[in-house]
């Protein structure tokens, strides 16, 4: 039955997008799902890791819906990845196998992508005689360049693990990338939980400015606001304690 795993590891929420007969590509259903399940790990979790029961990551929208869809259908299809993409907390896809179409907007939703062996970053949406949607060509330029996002978007190149990272699409290259997603995403997981959704959310602005000043002044306020905390003041006494015992 196509469903959506959501299992915890401390503070590390793992989604599993769990239809591998049909590759896990994204129903209007499972992207409600996923949407919900992203939603519930906001509120337990520190990080999150998304990923797709083998052999795929997710092969897209489910091809009988998406021709079926108009302006409403679409946006319901988007709302599994669009939530991956507006989360609080940091996102990690661990692409263990294709990322086509919709499944590619759901590994570009994401902070960070660690690509597996057999992964593959297709757009596909040429392909099928249909326009990119979900905003792709706009993640997909902002993390590549209009050159790779053009050669994948209108020539039809797909990037395997190693081009990814060469390219800029991937973080790392691991033979098993939940595992290391996982072990990536620790040190959020043991951070101070607000501290955590703090500097994403400055980290979202200061991305869209440009000028320096002004990023200076926008992080001070949450700095002086951190450094007022137990967390901050715990922290810097077990510090001084190790410096102090050497």
């Amino acid at each position: 039955m196509a469903e959506v795993l959501l299992e915890h590891h401390d503070s590390v929420a793992v989604i599993t997008i769990n239809d591998p007969e049909r590759r896990n590509a994204l129903t209007i259903d499972l992207s409600q799902e996923l949407a919900d399940k992203v939603g519930e790990a906001e509120r337990e979790a520190n990080a999150l890791v998304i990923t797709g029961a083998p052999p795929a990551f997710c092969a897209g929208a489910d091809l009988t819906q998406l021709g079926n869809s108009k302006d409403e259908g679409l946006k319901r299809i988007y709302q599994g990845f669009l939530a991956v993409a507006n989360a609080k907390i940091p996102t990690i896809a661990a692409v263990n196998g294709a990322a086509v179409g919709a499944g590619l907007n759901l590994a570009l939703a994401a902070d960070v992508r660690i690509a597996g062996p057999k992964a593959r970053f297709d757009a596909r949406f040429l392909q099928l005689g249909i326009h990119p949607g979900g905003g792709m060509t706009w993640m997909l330029q902002r993390l590549v360049g209009p050159q790779t996002a053009t050669a994948m978007t209108l020539f039809g190149q797909i990037l395997d693990a190693d081009q990814a990272v060469a390219l800029g699409l991937a973080y790392a290259r691991a033979e098993d990338p939940l595992t290391v997603a996982k072990e990536l995403a620790r040190a959020s997981a043991e951070a101070p939980a607000e501290l955590v959704r703090t500097i994403k959310a400055t980290m979202r602005a200061t991305d869209a400015m440009h000028d320096h000043a002004e990023a200076v002044a926008l992080e001070l306020i949450p700095q002086v606001a951190s450094i007022d905390t137990p967390e901050f003041a715990a922290r810097l006494a077990a510090m001084k304690a190790r410096i102090s015992g050497r």
